[in-house]
């Protein structure tokens, strides 16, 4: 078969994530990468064989033939991009989350539908083995209505101060919030209704970063399911592992459990430290990306070509986007505040 052109905008750690998992498809060739970093994407280039390297991604649009694009920036730079690929007619795959204001959430969505191209976003906690076991257990019936739940997704201190230049332009709700939000939604399958979230600051502002440290919210469902959320990136640097994530779901008739950050699959330790590997988001089998991670781009690439409907729609997208902005009004007014649906889009899962 012939192969599926694309182009990858930044350059990052989730970019080489999207350049390997791209690379070691068969059916795709990578022609172009594009980060305001020039040695940086040329590094990414020479490493997995893209030829075209960019520093302007108008400049990559115009230039390459590419059919689909990528989008790998930092959380609040997404818009933008995404409104130019799709304005080239190129269909986006985009890095969580879809956006991070209202104006943008709203602009995007009449710039995917104004040019009738097909957008998934990368929520891939849906692709997660454990979370999609609990989501077929949850259709069969298994553990009958949903009435409640609890989901922790947390991050090691390191994340915001070494590992993202740009923490201090986003928030734990963007970074890891919206994986947390998408899961439980997708699980409860209802939106929500009503937030109120309470944060705390000043580990990280004392540490040079000035963004907060931690949010708890209770989200209200339509469906009537309540459902705890915790998300953070203060967890201690000595933790096992960088992500500390948990989940339970309560049903009229039973009850599941997730932990894949505490699971005793695999421990290493030495000397001086224990440390719990990966072996769900991006595990290496005969040296190839296996996990969630790089599946959720393998799905999106699968359903380019066959034309059936994305896991993670634009709609579902979009709504949990207007979710998280709903949670940061709660926890600036001390108040509940209730989820805005007013937007409108004819999918193009």
């Amino acid at each position: 078969m012939q192969k599926l052109k694309g182009c990858i905008i930044g350059a990052g750690k989730q970019g080489e994530v999207h350049a390997r998992t791209l690379s070691e498809i068969p059916y795709v060739e990578v022609v172009g990468i594009c980060d305001l970093n020039k040695s940086r994407a040329e590094e990414l280039a020479h490493k997995y064989g893209i030829k075209e390297v960019y520093t302007d991604h108008n400049e990559m649009l115009a230039k390459s033939d590419c059919e689909f694009v990528a989008i790998v920036t930092p959380d609040h730079l997404h818009a933008q991009v995404t409104i130019d690929c799709a304005n080239a007619k190129k269909h986006v795959l985009i890095e969580k989350p879809f956006a991070t204001t209202r104006e943008d959430i709203h602009a995007m969505l009449e710039a995917i539908e104004r040019n009738n191209v097909r957008a998934m976003v990368d929520l891939h906690n849906r692709w997660s083995p454990p979370f999609s076991l609990a989501k077929r257990a949850i259709e069969n019936g298994d553990i009958g209505e949903v009435r409640s739940g609890y989901i922790r997704l947390n991050d090691t201190k390191y994340v915001a101060t070494d590992m993202l230049a740009w923490s201090a332009n986003s928030s734990i709700l963007w970074f890891l919030g919206s994986h947390s939000l998408d899961a439980i939604t997708w699980l409860v399958n209802s939106r929500v209704e009503k937030v109120y979230s309470v944060s705390r600051e000043g580990v990280l502002k004392n540490l040079g970063v000035d963004t907060v440290d931690m949010y708890q919210t209770t989200l209200e469902f339509e469906n009537g399911a309540i459902v705890q959320m915790e998300n953070s990136w203060i967890t201690p640097n000595g933790n096992t592992a960088i992500i500390d994530f948990k989940c339970n779901v309560l049903g009229a008739e039973g009850m599941i459990n997730v932990n894949t950050s505490s699971h005793d699959l695999i421990q290493i330790t030495n000397e001086t430290k224990t440390v719990t590997p990966d072996i769900l988001a991006k595990p290496i089998v005969e040296d190839k990306m296996v996990g969630f991670s790089s599946n959720s781009i393998r799905s999106f690439i699968d359903r380019l070509i066959d034309g059936k409907p994305f896991l993670v729609s634009v709609q579902e997208a979009s709504n949990t986007a207007l979710a998280i902005i709903a949670i940061l009004e709660s926890a600036n007014t001390g108040k509940a505040v209730k989820v805005q649906y007013e937007h409108s889009l004819a999918s193009k899962g």
